[in-house]
């Protein structure tokens, strides 16, 4: 069976999966569990044999091998494309690099924007607005730019930086009808923390990144209202024993979630593990994947920029930056788990803690009485063998 062929999206009728390692998303592990399904949601769980019939028994160890896992669907707040196409190239794209990531357990997403002009940005935002209303795992719109510091623009073209300037952010806003979950920002520039209390009060989460921001500033972006920390370490400052910069602020800060690539190149295993001893329960492992993600080595396009991949390394053309990754989030796991995080945690990053940083904590994230009914089957040794997807989240 191909991982494509692996998803199951009927969630009509009744289901049981059995003899799992059922791993949740607060990070708690059940042996030898059971999960029942019902239209969609989650109806009942627990151990051994007690469980009762249903339209469908899936025996999860005859699927995935001895210790199969069974964890919610994963859920990535911070992905830019996938199977050689960028989500910046319209919605047949996003559908294409969504189904290749979904066949790899991420059952729902953010589609994140990289710069562009404000009035293409609007446009994108109100497509992917228009495309939450008939794709259920598309959560809503992450605006990785503009409005970013010059200094650290990584693979953003920095003709198009601009600062936040609120009528701009009021716009993009208004053009994403409720559905931009995420805005990343400098909020250093002129008009920073003002664009992160607008963000906030149209009830999506502010990101500080992309940032030249002090440890000084960030605490006020996260005093006004901040709540990610967009892919900790990359494209800001680091830690200096007299200038701790924004990863410590954020680590200390319990509001704020902090965004990981264990991608193998965007942070060393060390810093993996790092992130999660000094921030525990607040990490979000995240993809940051753009086209070549599922695809080969090649030249690709990310927004207005170049880039070219080599041994799953992309790096723009011109200044040679890294440009995003060619992650997919069960890989993700599997490389946070050889960092040395512990797997309950590994999970809740890649569930509950992404889920509840874009305001879907209520519906996503848990295999628990009443939740969406995503899950993901692995083996032991982290490989997907079946897949999930169950009833549209509560907005």
């Amino acid at each position: 069976m191909t991982l494509e062929q692996a998803i199951t999206t009927d969630f009509r009728g009744t289901r049981v999966i059995h003899s799992a390692r059922v791993v949740d998303g607060d990070g708690s592990i059940t042996e030898n569990g059971w999960v029942r399904f019902e239209g969609g949601r989650v109806a009942a769980r627990g151990t051994g044999g007690d469980w009762t019939a249903a339209d469908e028994v899936i025996d999860a160890t005859a699927v995935a091998g001895p210790d199969a896992l069974l964890t919610p669907g994963f859920i990535d707040i911070h992905g830019h494309g996938g199977a050689g196409v960028a989500y910046d190239d319209g919605i047949e794209a996003i559908r294409r690099g969504r189904a290749m990531h979904r066949s790899h357990g991420t059952t729902r997403a953010v589609i994140s924007l990289v710069t562009a002009t404000v009035d293409e940005l609007a446009e994108q935002v109100a497509s992917i607005a228009d495309l939450t209303e008939t794709d259920a795992d598309i959560l809503g719109s992450h605006l990785e730019g503009p409005f970013l510091d010059p200094g650290h623009q990584g693979a953003h073209e920095p003709s198009l930086l601009r600062h936040p300037q609120s009528s701009d952010v009021t716009r993009l806003l208004e053009a994403g009808r409720g559905t931009v979950r995420q805005v990343t920002l400098a909020p250093e520039l002129p008009g920073g923390l003002e664009a992160v209390r607008l963000v906030v009060a149209a009830g999506a989460a502010a990101a500080v990144g992309h940032t030249d921001a002090d440890a000084d500033i960030a605490q006020q972006a996260f005093d006004a209202g901040a709540t990610i920390l967009t892919h900790a370490f990359n494209a800001m400052n680091g830690i200096h024993h007299r200038a701790p910069g924004p990863v410590l602020t954020a680590a200390a800060d319990h509001r704020v979630v902090l965004e990981g690539i264990a991608d193998g190149f965007h942070l060393s295993p060390r810093i993996i593990k790092l992130l999660f001893d000094v921030a525990p329960g607040r990490v979000a492992l995240i993809t940051d994947a753009m086209a070549a993600a599922g695809s080969a080595d090649g030249h690709y396009d990310l927004g207005a920029v170049k880039v070219t991949v080599k041994d799953g390394m992309a790096r723009t053309d011109g200044t040679g930056s890294i440009a995003g990754s060619t992650l997919t989030q069960d890989v993700a796991l599997r490389r946070a788990v050889a960092a040395g995080v512990p797997l309950g945690d590994a999970v809740q990053a890649l569930t509950a803690t992404p889920a509840r940083a874009v305001g879907c904590g209520a519906s996503l994230g848990a295999l628990q009485p009443g939740m969406v009914a995503d899950a993901v089957l692995l083996s032991a040794g982290y490989d997907v063998a079946r897949v999930w997807v169950g009833d549209a989240p509560r907005r």
